[in-house]
């Protein structure tokens, strides 16, 4: 099989890269997280480079690209740990132009590529445990349109969105709505995160809502397997920084008079690191590449591929904390912040336990073998 990337998807890696390298530095982040963990200039600027509208069909202004080009994109932007949440507008997008009526699509897919428009997915609840299908959330049929009663938890970016993808029970069966942030009954209570970024408790008090499809279960998933890949991607780049910081402080590091680098012991768990690292990049791959299959074999390749990602994240950032010894857990040293953000994301759209859980109700006649 052929993984070499096209002209331009390296030409649009190298755009993303130079933004990274040049317009989001270490410090500027640094400002965001204490500015609240989310900044609206830097996400109009993602926007700029057209990042927001990769899933967004053309004849809405996007740029109607495949899962690759969002892998190489998310990849670059965890290199440099962006706290802006893409992967929201890719989720937005994806299940917008999938499931919307054109109405809908009509309304807010060029909002989403411009980047006018920060839509998320606000979908956990306290009793679901990453279960999909546990919904507490209430619709209703009103005279115009529906009501939405809900309190969602952990919205990324709840209390700058700009409109809400939130699944709720309507008659018995779970569907998907679109509720915008100006909607009478709405509120939300924002707060940091682990990893530096923004998260909001949000509540809808019969809420005026739009419907996006009946069928929400087979969009909430489809919607967290877009967040999946996404997370996966963005992994990849935060591990292949994160290993290139340890690498070089084991190089300049001396005990003894000489590199702790040249340690045989602390070289092999270095590889050790890589060998993750790499591992994870196929399996990041192998995510991107059954994106758009049929349900149940997306479904059964985005739990197999989140499981090792977690156990790559959980790895690759302790082992970088180790090898650095103390100053690895300070706040000053760069590396700490991406161990957080490792931690965070093993977490994210279901920990590693969630996803093992997955891959074994997954197995049937194959036992788990690759077909």
């Amino acid at each position: 099989m052929d993984f070499d990337f096209t002209d331009d998807q390296e030409q649009l890696r190298d755009a993303v890269r130079k933004w990274v390298d040049k317009g989001y530095s270490f410090e500027r982040r640094r400002a965001a997280v204490k500015a609240g963990g989310f900044s609206r200039e830097a996400f109009k600027e993602i926007a700029g480079l057209g990042l927001c509208g990769l899933y967004v069909p053309e004849q809405y202004d996007g740029m109607g690209m495949s899962p690759v080009e969002a892998m190489v994109v998310m990849e670059e932007l965890g290199r440099g740990m962006v706290l802006e949440p893409l992967s929201q507008s890719l989720i937005a997008a994806g299940v917008l132009g999938g499931y919307a009526p054109e109405a809908v699509k009509s309304a807010w897919l060029a909002k989403i590529a411009s980047g006018e428009a920060l839509l998320v997915l606000a979908y956990q609840e306290r009793a679901a445990r990453y279960q999909l299908d546990i919904c507490e959330a209430k619709a209703a049929i009103a005279p115009v349109g529906y009501t939405l009663t809900a309190t969602k938890s952990i919205v990324p970016a709840g209390d700058q969105a700009d409109a809400f993808l939130v699944p709720a029970m309507l008659n018995g069966q779970l569907a998907l709505f679109l509720v915008e942030r100006t909607a009478s009954g709405v509120s939300s209570r924002g707060y940091g995160t682990q990893d530096g970024s923004r998260a909001a408790e949000v509540t809808f008090q019969n809420s005026p809502s739009s419907l996006i499809t009946l069928e929400g279960l087979g969009a909430l998933e489809h919607a967290v397997d877009i967040g999946i890949a996404a997370t996966c991607a963005e992994a990849v780049g935060v591990m292949d920084k994160t290993l290139a910081i340890t690498a070089e402080y084991m190089n300049t590091r001396k005990q003894f008079g000489v590199t702790i680098g040249s340690f045989q012991a602390l070289r092999h768990r270095a590889a050790d690191m890589k060998m993750q690292l790499e591992l994870a990049r196929s399996m990041s791959y192998y995510a991107s590449l059954k994106l758009n299959a049929p349900a149940p074999e997306r479904r059964a390749a985005l739990a197999r591929a989140k499981y090792q990602l977690g156990n790559s994240m959980r790895f690759v950032g302790q082992q970088a904390v180790q090898l650095h010894g103390g100053i690895g857990v300070t706040d000053e040293y760069i590396v700490s912040h991406y161990f957080k953000k490792l931690t965070q994301m093993e977490m994210t759209f279901g920990d590693s336990l969630h996803q093992l859980g997955e891959v074994s109700k997954r197995m049937q006649d194959t036992a788990g073998v690759f077909a």
